[in-house]
């Protein structure tokens, strides 16, 4: 097991930033670690990477416990943090070089070029950080979390500051490394965690309230509603459509098409296509609306 949490807290003055958090992620896994601002997100990558101490509970990584072999951890985790530290007035190849030095890594120049190739510097390289780009600091910031070649990743707001291209592509690099390593990102993008993870955890004021694959978690609102968003070929108004049996709310959609919600777990596909019949009215789409990781995350992680 690559990172097993048993009953992990932590405490900052009388707040309890996590209550007896437990998980574990095996290699090969891409994880998703979500939750809302000051959920105890950042508090346990911190604790898995030995930057904080947890006030009880186990973390272990690799089989090494962070409290009592934390320099063993730390050779074995490559870390990039929400607010990405690296040392402006350095260039980018002295910065990776200083890194690889730090991590006594053999044929360190060849590993430095080998980490620019892979997350795209290539042009960047003989530049200082400083006058890089937010995008491309942030990959100057994954090569150094993993010039060592860690057996664990942690990436906390990975994709921050890319651009739509830059976003596929480092989509690409963690999924590629995902088939290798251990990776357990945090980020606010559903979009981002449907596209690389397999499986989802989620925490809120400091405890797990979800941990499923990804598929999976999108089954777990309980939604006691349908949405069918639906296109006809004529006009047709809001106030027509509301007539339709079992149906509670209509919408008309910037597109010209509706989004029809039924009363209750009921599918009105079929009361949608007897009413177009019955007033001559040709449907051009009529599909249901899949519930969405964000529906999921919202249900989850709001107060009630």
């Amino acid at each position: 097991m690559s990172i097993s949490i048993s009953g992990v807290s932590k405490l900052y003055g009388e707040q309890k930033a996590l209550d007896e958090v437990s998980f574990e992620i095996s290699t090969g896994e891409v994880v998703g670690f979500l939750g809302p601002n000051g959920a105890g997100k950042s508090t346990m990558m911190k604790i898995i990477t030995c930057y904080l101490p947890p006030d009880g509970g186990k973390a272990e990584v690799c089989g090494r416990n962070v409290m009592e072999d934390s320099i063993e951890v730390r050779k074995r985790v490559g870390y990039l943090p929400e607010h990405n530290p690296l040392y402006l007035d350095m260039y980018v190849k002295e910065f990776l070089d200083f890194v690889g030095g730090i991590h006594k890594i053999k044929n360190r120049r060849d590993r430095v070029n080998e980490m620019i190739d892979l997350v795209g510097l290539g042009r960047e390289q003989h530049k200082k950080i400083g006058a890089l780009s937010k995008g491309y600091r942030q990959r100057v910031g994954l090569a150094q979390a993993m010039i060592h070649n860690p057996e664990v990743l942690i990436l906390d707001e990975p994709t921050s500051g890319l651009d739509p291209n830059q976003l596929v592509e480092i989509r690409d690099l963690i999924t590629q490394i995902g088939e290798s390593k251990t990776v357990m990102l945090s980020t606010h993008i559903m979009q981002e965690v449907e596209a690389l993870c397999s499986r989802v955890i989620i925490i809120n004021q400091g405890n797990i309230v979800a941990d499923a694959p990804t598929q999976e978690l999108q089954k777990m609102t309980g939604r006691k509603t349908k949405t069918i968003t639906v296109e006809f070929a004529q006009d047709v108004t809001a106030s027509a459509l509301a007539k339709i049996e079992n149906i509670s709310n209509v919408k008309e959609l910037p597109d010209g098409s509706f989004s029809l919600t039924s009363n209750g777990n009921v599918d009105p596909r079929k009361a949608i296509s007897i009413w177009a019949v019955q007033n001559d009215v040709l449907i051009l789409t009529l599909r249901e609306d899949e519930v969405s990781l964000e529906d999921v995350f919202k249900q989850l992680t709001t107060s009630k």
